[in-house]
């Protein structure tokens, strides 16, 4: 025979109690706000990792968006519509997202630049190798030799052109780059304190 637990009236009205206040809690509503950035692969755990300084959660990844270039990430975020201090928080925000796009110009820069050196110069070899074959059809043997010389060097130049002019450009740009980097740990750790420190 299972004899019955009898409960105290002050236990009783106890737990209760605690019911109630769960019952209230899961009642409560968040309302959030949603973001998807397009980044490129390299800068997606830069925006992972402080993007959530700003208050907002990492919901997920998607790639190969309709326009959106290859090698580009969609990224999905979520954010409480009544985190604290959010006027200066998107402030801040805006500010970190105008240091990465920085850096991401400053790096494709370095590219751009040595291969439009490397371009030039093919397109002059190539235009020196149309005098030359020009010059052979006209019976120009001399005039063909002395043209065609400076055009084969401007075949070949072109790769080491790109890789000289790609190393320079590289040691001109990389302590901008790293300072905008400094800028925005900078920028994170002054949101992150607005966060978690109000």
């Amino acid at each position: 025979m299972i004899c019955p637990v009898k409960h105290s009236p002050q236990k009783t009205r106890e737990t209760e109690d605690a019911m109630n206040a769960t019952m209230r809690n899961e009642n409560n509503y968040i309302g959030y706000e949603y973001r998807d950035i397009a980044a490129s692969g390299d800068m997606e755990s830069l925006y992972v990792d402080s993007y959530e300084c700003f208050g907002w959660q990492f919901e997920g990844r998607q790639s190969s968006l309709k326009g959106i270039t290859s090698g580009t990430v969609n990224l999905k975020f979520k954010r409480d519509r009544k985190v604290l201090n959010k006027a200066e928080l998107t402030r801040l925000q805006r500010h970190f997202d105008s240091c990465v796009s920085e850096i991401t110009r400053m790096e494709q820069s370095k590219t751009n630049y040595a291969s439009v050196v490397a371009f030039t110069i093919g397109i002059i070899g190539t235009a020196f190798m149309a005098g030359a074959v020009f010059s052979y059809l006209a019976n120009m043997i001399v005039l063909c030799i002395v043209l065609a010389v400076p055009a084969f060097i401007g075949w070949i130049i072109p790769y080491f052109a790109y890789c000289t002019t790609l190393e320079k450009k590289k040691a001109k740009l990389e302590p901008l780059i790293e300072s905008k980097y400094e800028e925005i740990y900078e920028i994170c750790e002054k949101a992150n304190g607005l966060l978690y420190n109000s």
